[in-house]
């Protein structure tokens, strides 16, 4: 089992933890494809993907392609005569890439599919409210996200979890999932099979699509709950945002911890109550959020009485009486 020969592909950090896992259970992976290095920051230095770090300090056969239809990409992958192709957190691929392997190309997703298809599916799953997501392996074909299942395994969410915490319990657990679809297909223990075998009747399909700056600005008009959970969901990237706003100014805010209060008040969704040293709470409809911790853009992250000791909040404050 462990002479198969493994062409993994994979870009964040989320891909490292699995490929970390494969080297430490013996595997013989044959070469890592990540994605080309690229200008980041002010100074425009170059930057590496995670995976090329951890492959760099593993000595492991990298390529970057810039055109995943190369010829030149394509002949070279098929001379390394993988038995196995494993992706995570990639690129989508070409047929002509994930028809190379002879036994299939394995592909990693941070959700119990069918649910939660497409590019945030931890953002999403937190958003959403779940108290429980996984982890899946399956199949590649020709739609993202829709190949034959070969195992899932459950993983709860935890209230006071955000999406960078799930994040990494997810990472570890597919990891390990990883390794089990290995050993059972090396071992002809399972079979794959057609994602529909995994909805109940009537079930309704929740999408996982990218997430845009749009999306990440806070309603205020909605209960506390639910923006609690817009918050924790893209927490701490690419954050929920809100605006501090008086007359003369207007202020973006990050918003990185927070905690939904109920409550029965007169203030607009969106008025911002505190004392101006120790709390911060913003009105929504039924109650309000109390922010824990928070950045304005350009400034450092702060916990709120952090904050507030080098802001002026009173210029920002719904009057109550």
């Amino acid at each position: 089992m462990k002479n198969l020969r493994i062409v993994y592909m994979g870009t964040p950090e989320f891909a490292v933890a699995p490929l970390g896992s494969l080297i430490m259970n013996g595997y013989n992976v044959v070469s890592v494809v990540t994605t080309p290095d690229k200008p980041a920051g002010r100074g425009l230095n170059v930057s590496k993907s995670a995976v090329k770090v951890f492959a760099e300090s593993n000595y492991l056969p990298l390529l970057q392609p810039d055109n995943l239809k190369s010829p030149v990409f394509i002949e070279r992958l098929k001379r390394l005569r993988a038995d196995f192709f494993v992706i995570v957190a990639f690129r989508m691929l070409p047929r002509e890439v994930w028809e190379i392997p002879p036994r299939g190309t394995i592909n990693l997703h941070a959700s119990l599919l069918p649910q939660y298809r497409g590019a945030a599916p931890i953002n999403h799953a937190i958003i959403n409210g779940e108290s429980v997501t996984g982890v899946t392996t399956f199949l590649i074909n020709d739609r993202i996200d829709h190949g034959n299942i070969l195992l899932r395994q459950e993983v709860p969410v935890f209230p006071f979890e955000n999406a960078g915490d799930l994040h990494d319990k997810l990472m570890k657990h597919g990891a390990r999932l990883v390794i089990q679809t290995l050993e059972a297909l090396a071992g002809n223990f399972i079979k794959p099979r057609p994602q529909s075998d995994f909805m109940m009747p009537g079930e309704k399909l929740i999408p996982a699509p990218k997430i845009f700056p749009d999306f990440c600005i806070i309603d205020w008009k909605k209960e506390p709950q639910e923006i609690q959970n817009h918050i924790r969901g893209l927490s701490p990237y690419p954050c929920a945002k809100t605006t501090f706003s008086n007359e003369r100014k207007s202020l973006l805010v990050k918003i990185y911890e927070s905690q939904a209060e109920k409550e029965n008040h007169i203030i607009q969704p969106g008025g911002i109550v505190s004392d101006g040293k120790t709390f911060i709470k913003i009105a929504c409809r039924g109650g309000f959020i109390r922010i824990h911790s928070l950045q304005i853009e350009g400034k450092k992250r702060l916990p709120t009485e952090e904050f507030l000791k080098g802001f002026r909040m009173e210029e920002f404050i719904v009057p109550v009486n």
